[in-house]
């Protein structure tokens, strides 16, 4: 408990009693334009949005839905799991859209089914994926409801694997490149989604197998489109999404995610233009590398003049990093931190770290206690909202280390009271008083959060209202839509 309400108080002393001087930070560079209705770029390291347009207005996604399907589907199956088509699979499809050319009765493995999705498109791969991993296309969609909102997506709404037209299905630029960040940190959707062809198997409409080859041509280097560093993306057009596209692509140590929807034939110039903004404005770099606001941390050093000994195990997350545009630095960002911590927290998370520039978050990462135990102290300010605590017990080991004789001496209310001329008591109320301040603020920043999520959750209510009135649904039928929707999910639990 000591150990942390030290690193408590630590922290507030760095953050408010040393303010340093603080000059206006450079403008966000903003010398670009798209023609595509939505878009965004940003760096798939850091979560920093380097640029946007409309970023929350919702668009029908056709075929990029499928980074979607296929993330769900690696994780939920092993490759070389067999994948019957049936009537349903194969012929539930608009007529024309992309195929493999499948039929019903074939069997193929999880692994060409997935290649037949990101690189053919194939909307029957789609269907039977669906069906293998969930029993039906209808609940695989909830499961795919379901990992965009852990995603942290919040403008989403899938209504089927493929993302052939329905007015139920529809994304966001935002929501899209969260979907894109997670499925490339995976190994086996980066080797598939950035193959160039494949060969998939025998079957019946193709006794000698079919080569596909991949869609997007940005990553053909015979195409005049071709993109230095891509290694991934997914295209996508139905009459009524337009041309949408996601583009992964890396230089000199940045990793950039371009999203394009409802595109006018302008959607790989619209990438093009995004890609080169992002490398040529800004710089991906190291959190520890360029802050040394909690290097004493690691170092065993003192923080603002109170020993950090106890403190050496606490340490900021490892390889997380800030997007900077050029010519700027660390110091132009603010430096926030944040007790609150959500469920994505790993579990020995005490606070997270938040960067922003000129009002945009360009970063953040945690801190994190490192002490072998499995837990730490519960405090209030490091609880969920569910009242889930985020530590534990500090272990008994903790509690009787030995002091040695000189330490002991030195910590000594008789030696401290006169070698400073303070009396003991006067510190113990006023580290009472700082814990008692922060304390108050936590409650007051829980307060506003649950007010923002609260308000966040009526406008998305809103918005849906609003879809709904604009295909004809009243709002006594969108109310009576929520309380069915209400009593199905407790008839479920």
């Amino acid at each position: 408990m000591k150990r942390i309400c030290s690193f408590i108080l630590s922290l507030t002393l760095i953050l408010g009693l040393f303010p340093s001087v603080v000059f206006a930070a450079p403008d966000w560079p903003s010398n670009i334009a798209i023609e595509s209705d939505g878009g965004i770029v940003i760096d798939a390291d850091s979560g920093a949005v380097l640029f946007g347009k409309n970023l929350h207005q919702t668009f029908f996604p056709a075929s990029i839905t499928k980074v979607l399907t296929a993330l769900i589907v690696i994780e939920e199956c092993d490759l070389d799991e067999e994948v019957t088509f049936s009537h349903d699979a194969v012929y539930n499809v608009e007529a024309g859209s992309s195929n493999a050319n499948l039929e019903e009765g074939d069997v193929l493995s999880v692994k060409d089914c997935l290649y037949a999705l990101l690189l053919q498109s194939a909307n029957e791969a789609a269907n039977a994926l669906a069906e293998h991993v969930a029993g039906s296309r209808e609940a695989f969609a909830e499961l795919m409801n379901q990992k965009a909102q852990s995603l942290g997506c919040v403008d989403s709404h899938f209504s089927n694997p493929s993302g052939l037209n329905d007015e139920n299905h529809y994304t966001s630029a935002y929501d899209m490149a969260l979907i894109c960040q997670a499925a490339i940190q995976n190994s086996t959707f980066l080797k598939i989604d950035g193959s160039r062809s494949y060969k998939l198997p025998p079957t019946k409409r193709n006794p000698e197998g079919l080569t596909i080859t991949a869609h997007h041509a940005m990553l053909n280097k015979n195409d005049s489109r071709y993109y230095p560093g891509i290694f991934g993306g997914k295209t996508g057009y139905t009459s009524l999404a337009g041309n949408t596209l996601v583009t992964f692509a890396a230089r000199d140590g940045m990793t950039l995610i371009a999203v394009v929807l409802n595109g006018h034939q302008t959607h790989y110039t619209d990438t093009k233009a995004m890609l080169d903004f992002g490398f040529e404005n800004f710089q991906t770099v190291n959190i520890k590398d360029v802050d040394s606001r909690f290097s004493s941390l690691e170092q065993d050093m003192s923080i603002s003049g109170i020993p950090a000994s106890q403190l050496s195990d606490i340490a900021l997350e490892s390889n997380k990093k800030v997007t900077l545009p050029n010519g700027s630095s660390i110091s132009d960002a603010v430096m926030s931190i944040q007790y609150d911590l959500d469920s994505q927290a790993p579990e020995n998370a005490l606070a997270q770290v938040t960067y922003t520039y000129n009002d945009r978050t360009i970063g953040s990462a945690y801190l994190l206690n490192r002490i072998g135990e499995t837990s730490a102290p519960v405090l209030p300010p490091l609880e969920t909202e569910t009242g889930e605590s985020l530590t534990g017990e500090s272990s008994q080991s903790e509690e009787t280390t030995p002091v040695s004789e000189s330490a002991a001496s030195a910590a000594s209310p008789e030696q401290e009271s006169s070698s400073s001329g303070i009396p003991g008591v006067v510190w113990a109320v006023i580290a009472i008083a700082a814990v008692v301040a922060l304390l108050s603020g936590a409650f007051i920043f829980f307060r506003i959060q649950k007010q923002k999520k609260e308000e966040e959750l009526r406008r998305r209510r809103e918005r849906r209202r609003q879809r709904l009135r604009e295909i004809g649904v009243s709002d006594e039928e969108f109310e009576q839509m929520m309380a069915q929707r209400r009593a199905n999910r407790q008839q479920k639990r």
